[in-house]
């Protein structure tokens, strides 16, 4: 069966959802460990309660973010991991862990990217007055947020929305597509070449899948 390392700094809402899609075999694979640079991350208590390997491992023991990184890729390694999948991870990796996981690193971003890559990404949506909003999955590459887009999904944007309500709408998306995303890459009908997502042999258009 094939094998995930998860990586999460908070609560975990989407490392949830990729659990339950696991055993409901929705996914055809196993979370085979989770990491976080957050000791107090509830993402590890999700872990441990499905029986799943959770590790801290602490930058602050770390001279930089590469040598922090070289631990962090190590520590994966030893679960031979065929996808490394990003849910809320909260630091910016480097370019030599991002190039050791190529085509293999998953993330999932709350915008319709290119649009507001990086953070406040709700706020920045309301106050720019868009009328819809939505989260995107990517594959990783050296540019924040800015590798190949697979799949989003759009959520509309009401008056008098506050962050927590588009939030809440984002987070009810993000769990329903990013375990879809896991299960294709997974199945082999999803890979990365030349800087593009291809699905099913044919090259994705710059919103991903399906994205109307």
């Amino acid at each position: 069966m094939k094998k995930i390392v998860v990586l999460v700094s908070g609560n975990g809402s989407n490392l949830q959802s990729i659990i339950d899609a696991c055993q409901q075999n929705r996914i055809n694979g196993h979370i085979a460990a989770v990491f976080s640079n957050k000791a107090d991350a509830y993402g590890l208590q999700r872990a441990e309660r499905a029986d799943i390997p959770a590790h801290f491992i602490n930058p602050q023991a770390y001279a930089d973010r590469a040598s922090y990184d070289i631990a962090l890729r190590q520590a994966i390694d030893q679960y031979a991991p065929d996808l490394v999948v990003l849910a809320g991870y909260m630091r910016i990796l480097s370019p030599g862990f991002v190039q050791h996981y190529h085509g293999r690193l998953l993330n999932i971003h709350p915008s319709l990217l290119p649009k507001y890559p990086g953070l406040h990404t709700h706020r920045k949506a309301i106050e720019n007055g868009d009328q819809e909003h939505g989260t995107s999955v990517h594959f990783v590459t050296e540019e924040l947020d800015g590798g190949p887009v697979i799949l989003q999904a759009k959520v509309p944007i009401f008056a008098g929305d506050q962050e927590e309500d588009v939030s809440k709408r984002v987070q009810t998306q993000e769990h329903s597509i990013y375990p879809l995303v896991i299960g294709w890459f997974l199945d082999q009908r999803l890979v990365m070449e030349r800087n593009s997502a291809i699905m099913d042999g044919q090259i994705l258009p710059p919103q991903g899948y399906a994205s109307e």
